[in-house]
């Protein structure tokens, strides 16, 4: 008897299936730059027009063992959310305008209606950041994956003005750090929080969180990541020259992202006492334990984006992230350190 391609276990049909919803999804986020649907080989997009001298800007990331949250919970939408943000937060951060996401979803089995609602994540992910989701890869993959799992991986282009990248190089002494409040772990450190969270306390994703005021481990664990690409370019907007770095603190924390946007020689003296740190960083803190060195190089703690400004724009910052839906304060200043940790801490 012959055999076919479903018999091997790749369904084209229920591929062709999916795409067809991806099409639906995807038009919502469509840009005045975009020139094509889905479905060709290839997403085509203009560079915007009044830039001088337009530099692209690429990023790409994924989603790491978050997914394992989805997994057990069976909600899927949500980290095609965090797929965008993580990849859309870097590239703002020298300036540049998101235009257009892809992603690449993997599988061993199609299911349409888990595939559908990843794609759906992404899809408002792109809105939220103001970027177009032009094309992506599906794959069905018969025995590279668990049963029920997938991977995500995303790629997202920007562009910028050459002469309005930010680089971090009119950073000085004096200069004042915001920290801009996460949604909570985002998309790093999960394989810690869940050691501790599962596994060291024997929680299970349905149980509620110890302190979370209701929330279960998965809803909060599952929370998306904050997308900030509309509040820096507000930022942008407003305040200029005086806007000086922009870091996104993901994997390695504020010891370890905040240093890549510093000139050399300088450092950063924060103030972990300037704000209250998330409910979900205490419990993961006391149900390892782990211990706040390890805790500061794994997890935001509550910081999801550090602005660096002027001491004359400090008020006028703040008052820009408020206006734009956020969560942000004093978290310290940049200071001379030639030598050493880059990142001092102190009133944690």
């Amino acid at each position: 008897m012959a055999i076919t391609y479903r018999d091997a276990g790749v369904d084209i049909d229920a591929g062709n299936a999916l795409v067809s919803r991806i099409a639906r999804l995807a038009k919502p986020t469509r840009i005045p730059e975009v020139l094509a649907d889905i479905g060709g080989f290839a997403g085509l997009c203009a560079v915007p027009s009044g830039l001088e001298e337009p530099i692209l800007v690429s990023g790409t990331d994924g989603v790491g063992t978050k997914l394992k949250v989805a997994f057990a919970t069976g909600v899927h939408d949500s980290v095609g959310i965090d797929l965008v943000a993580m990849c859309v937060n870097d590239v703002i951060t020298c300036g540049a305008r998101p235009l257009f996401f892809l992603d690449y979803f993997g599988t061993g089995k199609l299911d349409l209606d888990t595939g559908e609602a990843v794609i759906r994540g992404i899809a408002e992910g792109c809105k939220q950041a103001g970027c177009a989701l032009l094309g992506g890869e599906t794959a069905e993959l018969p025995g590279m994956y668990a049963a029920g799992e997938y991977d995500l991986a995303g790629f997202c282009v920007g562009v910028v003005d050459k002469k309005k990248i930010l680089d971090g190089k009119r950073t000085q002494a004096g200069d004042v750090v915001l920290g801009v409040a996460s949604s909570g772990l985002h998309s790093n450190g999960y394989s810690l929080a869940r050691r501790v969270l599962n596994e060291r306390m024997g929680l299970a994703m349905g149980d509620p969180l110890p302190g979370g005021e209701g929330a279960t481990v998965g809803q909060v664990l599952l929370t998306p990541t904050r997308i900030y690409a509309k509040t820096v370019a507000a930022l942008f907007e407003g305040l200029g020259a005086d806007l000086r770095a922009l870091s996104h603190i993901t994997g390695g924390g504020l010891p370890e992202n905040l240093p890549r946007v510093l000139p050399a020689g300088l450092g950063a003296d924060l103030d972990l006492g300037s704000y209250e740190r998330p409910n979900v960083f205490r419990v993961i803190e006391r149900g390892g334990p782990v211990e706040e060195p390890e805790l500061r190089r794994t997890f935001n703690l509550g910081v999801g984006l550090c602005v660096v400004v002027s001491p004359s724009a400090a008020s006028k910052a703040l008052e820009i992230l408020a206006a734009s839906g956020e969560k942000a304060w004093r978290l310290g200043a940049i200071v001379e350190r030639p030598a050493g940790e880059r990142v001092l801490f102190r009133g944690d």
